[in-house]
């Protein structure tokens, strides 16, 4: 009954998901062949309130399973009219699941960080460019060692890539990790924190750059799951999983600003040591969480992520 439980669940999901992406397919099209300032405007706030559309409707999907009862801590002070760098840490899928129902229609239709690659993805990828989903083109070490002149240039695509967010009030959300947590990838790369890999800062500091004047603020997202992180197939098999959204809304600092990453080496330990601070105070959080748990004589579980 459970995998019977989660396969309807699953179907729910991607009949959910066919018809919501039929029409933003459609006007996708438009927006791709009619390249007008005044068209695609508009047809950019209606593709967004298609997506709004869709996450209330996973919600609604996931409600009677026993998921999507979420704690969130939210400032009254976030609006959907504002501009905002979402930073969070990465556990497992469930976590973009969690994220957008917790603030959808709170703040603007949240952008993800995509591979330049995914753009050529069957269907999701116009879908993506039509929702205005930056793409990231990222070239590995071994490459920019073969290929010097390529240094900086994926992050010079980045920041084209947000300079269209100007028009419209956004939430661009970057998972600064890179990846998701695991205590193996923990240790392999030797991170000074306990729950926690090391920040990616190169995202962010052209995030900053390209859209840190319209910010109105960084909203620190801390994610934390009491039983363990789960993944999305016991989410939808009718699993409970309890979690903690831990919203904290930041100011930018005008030193952050403007200045030159890839370039400038003084500049970059700036930006480390800023999201450093931030990642310490986020993994004393998570440890602070996972200590009033014990006190309260609960641990939780090493339910692996997949």
């Amino acid at each position: 009954m459970r995998n019977i439980r989660g396969i309807i669940v699953f179907t729910a999901f991607t009949v959910n998901t066919l018809i919501w992406f039929t029409p933003l397919f459609l006007l996708a099209i438009v927006k791709l062949i009619i390249p007008i300032s005044a068209v695609r405007r508009p047809l950019t706030s209606v593709l967004m309130s298609i997506g709004e559309n869709w996450i209330s409707v996973n919600a609604m999907i996931l409600s009677p399973v026993g998921s999507g009862g979420w704690n969130t801590s939210l400032s009254e002070r976030i609006r959907d009219d504002g501009w905002y760098l979402v930073m969070s840490n990465h556990q497992t899928w469930v976590d973009i699941v969690v994220l957008q129902t917790a603030f959808n229609r709170r703040i603007p239709f949240l952008k993800f960080f995509i591979k330049q690659q995914l753009i050529w993805f069957p269907l999701l990828g116009i879908a993506w460019w039509a929702l205005d989903m930056p793409f990231m083109k990222r070239y590995s070490p071994s490459y920019l060692a073969k290929h010097p002149e390529k240094k900086g240039r994926d992050l010079e695509a980045t920041r084209k890539a947000c300079e269209k967010f100007k028009d419209k009030p956004t939430s661009v959300i970057n998972f600064v990790e890179g990846t998701r947590f695991t205590a193996e990838k923990r240790d392999k790369r030797r991170s000074p924190y306990r729950n926690l890999l090391m920040p990616r800062a190169g995202g962010i500091a052209v995030a900053l750059d390209s859209m840190g004047h319209m910010f109105d603020a960084v909203l620190d997202v801390t994610i934390y799951y009491p039983d363990g992180p789960r993944s999305f197939w016991e989410m939808c098999c009718g699993d409970f999983i309890r979690a903690d959204i831990h919203v904290e809304e930041r100011s930018i600092d005008d030193s952050l600003l403007d200045g030159d990453y890839t370039n400038d080496r003084h500049f970059r330990k700036q930006v480390h040591a800023w999201l450093a601070d931030i990642w310490a105070d986020k993994d004393a959080r998570l440890d602070q969480l996972a200590g009033s748990l014990q006190v309260n004589g609960h641990s939780p579980s090493d339910t692996p992520v997949s």
